[in-house]
């Protein structure tokens, strides 16, 4: 005999095959549930079976964290502090407030103070964030300001390219040649060093200030201009891995420390300098030189062409070269003509001749030796080297000094440096380098000062303005 599972087909039926009848032992609650005329498939039963099944409920498996979430705030609301954690009992206990308990004690006749302090107390919590950002910057700034990483980027020789420069400063440090600076000396001295140290700093350029007054060349003779030459070629021994030398008279002011040298002439050399000095030629001299000895380069009126071949780059006054502001590159032609030009020779037979020294020796040289000039570029006067009025100028028939624009400092223009050219000689030197620095300062303040001295002057013209009013009122009373 076959036991088949396979249910009946009638309702409540119990299983098709005999002996398979559900005859399982009934409770006498539902016994007696039955007896009183409710049927086991009856609707109520099944929702009391329901609500009795939900009470008690059925066993499941369950871990012991359920879940990332609900494992995550188990884990926060642990680390939690705890507060007043009670017994049951003292459920109803409360503490009792004290004086001064989280707040700042209070003092007899301190009550403005205590508000103040409190106002400023939430003032600083309420804006703590804001305070913080403030402070990081504030110390940021300090930082980098400290290190100079500005000055060690721009100085670098692949980023900025700043030590490819050495700016070489004559200062009479020592006090004079033949007497001792007064006050006026000093002051200049002090001034025109911080002006190029910091332009130094910013863009990263070698500063090296000579002291022209303590060192002699030679025993028997003081020759104090022309140690110049001297000191470049020691500044080119100190300096191996710069390129280009920038001298600088004393009585020499920056005036636009934002523009860098890169970007003021080397950046675009080929079209700031010029090679054929007949563009400008106070000294009339013959170029290009003719001759049979002579190659196609130095009889060119422009050499080369090439920049490349820029060596020396001066600029030409009224008078012809000017050497307060000039620019030597290192190069073996450079080492040549400073050989040349530091000869005594030179010296020993033209210095009774040559007023201007070591300027009418280049110019010699320059004018004698043609193969030379190929090496030269000329730059236009005003861009490294403008003239205040009092300095080669014309006077007009009025008497006045004439203003000329090959020469004298433009402030429209923005010019880059000016040189108290001869101020020694009956000018008031001082009184020129304060008029330029101010002007300097006025000119590269920052947006912020220059409203702050918009609002200003408007103040102090309605003032001055609302004073002449009350004048005119009093004397028309």
């Amino acid at each position: 005999m076959s036991l088949s599972r396979s249910p009946s087909p009638k309702p409540n039926g119990g299983w098709s095959s005999q002996g398979l009848t559900d005859n399982r032992a009934v409770s006498p609650a539902r016994r007696a549930y039955e007896t009183n005329g409710y049927d086991g498939n009856d609707a109520q039963w099944a929702a009391a079976q329901a609500r009795s099944n939900a009470v008690r409920g059925y066993p499941t498996i369950q871990t012991k964290n359920e879940g990332y979430f609900k494992r995550t705030r188990r884990k926060v609301s642990e680390k939690l502090p705890m507060f007043n954690a009670l017994s049951p009992q003292d459920k109803d206990w409360k503490d009792q407030e004290k004086l001064g308990r989280g707040r700042w004690p209070l003092k007899d006749n301190d009550g403005r103070f205590a508000t103040f302090r409190t106002f400023l107390g939430n003032f600083l919590r309420k804006f703590k964030f804001l305070f913080s950002i403030l402070a990081v910057v504030a110390v940021v700034t300090t930082v980098v300001s400290q290190l100079n990483v500005r000055g060690r980027y721009r100085s670098n020789s692949r980023l900025g390219g700043g030590s490819k420069f050495v700016i070489i400063l004559a200062a009479n440090e020592g006090g004079g040649v033949m007497d001792w600076k007064g006050p006026r000396e000093w002051a200049i001295e002090r001034d025109s060093v911080r002006n190029k140290r910091l332009y130094a700093e910013r863009w990263g350029y070698n500063l090296e200030i000579a002291d022209m007054s303590t060192k002699k060349r030679y025993a028997h003779e003081w020759r104090e201009s022309w140690e110049k030459v001297d000191i470049i070629r020691n500044c080119m021994a100190k300096y191996p891995k710069a390129e280009w030398f920038w001298w600088l008279d004393l009585n020499t002011f920056i005036m636009e420390p934002s523009i860098s040298l890169q970007q003021h002439i080397f950046d675009d050399l080929s079209q700031t300098v010029y090679r054929d000095i007949n563009h400008y030629n106070p000294l009339n001299i013959t170029h290009p030189p003719q001759s049979d000895f002579l190659d196609a380069v130095t009889r060119s009126p422009t050499g080369d062409n090439l920049t490349s071949s820029v060596d020396m780059i001066l600029s030409q006054d009224c008078g012809g070269f000017n050497l307060g502001s000039f620019f030597v590159r290192r190069s073996s032609w450079s080492d040549r003509l400073l050989d040349i030009w530091w000869d005594p020779v030179l010296y020993e037979q033209k210095h009774m001749e040559w007023e201007h020294k070591e300027q009418d020796a280049l110019e010699h040289i320059y004018t004698s030796q043609p193969h030379i000039r190929t090496h030269f570029g000329f730059i236009e006067q005003r861009k490294i080297n403008s003239f205040p009025l009092a300095a080669c100028s014309k006077v007009s028939e009025m008497g006045e000094k004439e203003h000329d624009p090959r020469f004298h400092y433009n402030e429209f223009d923005r010019d880059f440096l000016v040189n108290m050219a001869g101020c020694e000689w009956g000018r008031d030197c001082w009184g020129e380098m304060y008029q330029y620095r101010e002007l300097s300062n006025r000119l590269n303040r920052s947006a912020w000062r220059k409203l702050v001295d918009a609002v200003k002057g408007r103040f102090q013209r309605a003032t001055t303005e609302a004073g002449k009013g009350k004048g005119a009122t009093n004397d028309g009373k």
